[in-house]
């Protein structure tokens, strides 16, 4: 059978299964909608009982993946490969937080596509043959991103409404060959998409046309229309982003309206968490996935559903160098079975 859908896109013969999902997040996570999914809340303080932010994020991932692995019944040492990223300067949260596991990794960065990009190359590896049991992980913390991206936290600065606000939690994924109750049939990896946009504290804005081309390529690679998906599920867009990407869309002919959904408007109530424009970072697609999306998916509520989460690809560097903000959305088809 051949694999390779259309231009960007890959539908696998043998479509691997996610055996389980485990997440972990900060109070202010907990205390929003989808609180009583996760699997664990940390202390208000956000250091989970470390001593910086860095290595608070670390225990995230430390913690997601070891829960992930007690869900899908397997040891430790059965897991082949871990597929794992971060916001931070050479992906530290991970290479820390992974480290204990004494297992190979790839590290990853697609900014806040991350879990979409870990999804991806793991439901390659497992479809491949490369490994029986496979992970993919991600994080984000609030106070290591605004450390790492924005302004110290004792700074006290304004944030416009367009801003989002960095989840801090962490989701793993392990995937097998078989014995799950949902399965990733497909996936369309996503283009760099830059329309000049300048302005980091309207992520959704610079991110919304990455996931504009992924999701539409998606379509056309697999010749679907948005309705033959239960849910269209982007990563963090937030309220602006969600707007844009919408109005998008239908300039190129489709109308995603009703099955839209966006973990980052998903995981915050906007009018009592005051979170602005919603939920961004790497852990807000990757906790909302394992704690709420495919819960849903292995109970059948969702037959059939695409996860794009979206990445804005910037550096302190590339910022104070002028340079604009591009995006980046990596698409993966998760089917019930």
């Amino acid at each position: 059978m051949e694999q390779m859908a259309g231009k960007q896109s890959i539908q696998f013969a043998r479509a691997p299964h996610i055996l389980s999902g485990a997440s972990m997040v900060g109070k202010k996570e907990g205390e929003g909608p989808l609180g009583a999914y996760f699997d664990k809340i940390g202390e208000e303080d956000g250091f989970f009982g470390m001593n910086s932010w860095e290595e608070a994020e670390s225990t995230l991932q430390k913690e997601a993946v070891s829960m992930a692995i007690a869900k899908a019944r397997i040891e430790k040492w059965q897991l082949r490969t871990i597929y794992t990223g971060d916001l931070l300067a050479q992906s530290i949260a991970s290479s820390f937080g992974i480290m204990g596991f004494h297992t190979p990794i790839y590290g990853l960065y697609g900014a806040c596509s991350t879990m979409g990009e870990a999804l991806s190359l793991a439901s390659m590896a497992v479809a491949g043959g490369y490994g029986d049991y496979v992970a993919a992980v991600t994080s984000s913390h609030f106070a290591s991103a605004e450390k790492e991206f924005r302004f110290p936290l004792g700074y006290g600065n304004q944030r416009p409404l367009s801003a989002t606000w960095t989840v801090t939690g962490g989701g793993a994924c392990i995937l097998g060959e078989k014995g799950g109750k949902a399965r990733i049939t497909g996936i369309t990896t996503g283009k760099i998409v830059d329309y000049g946009l300048k302005d980091s504290l309207n992520m959704g804005a610079c991110m919304a046309p990455a996931a504009c081309d992924t999701i539409y390529q998606n379509l056309m690679d697999f010749n679907r229309m948005p309705e033959d998906y239960d849910k269209i599920i982007t990563g963090d867009l937030g309220y602006v982003g969600q707007e844009i990407l919408l109005d998008l869309l239908k300039e190129r002919g489709f109308d995603i309206s009703k099955q839209h959904m966006d973990c980052g408007i998903e995981i915050y109530d906007q009018k009592t968490q005051d979170t602005h424009a919603g939920g961004s970072g790497c852990g807000c697609s990757a906790v909302t996935f394992a704690a709420y999306i495919l819960p849903k998916l292995e109970k059948g509520e969702w037959k059939r559903i695409l996860f794009v989460p979206t990445g804005a690809l910037l550096s302190k560097v590339s910022y104070n160098e002028g340079k604009s903000v591009p995006g980046i959305a990596q698409g993966v088809v998760v089917e019930h079975c």
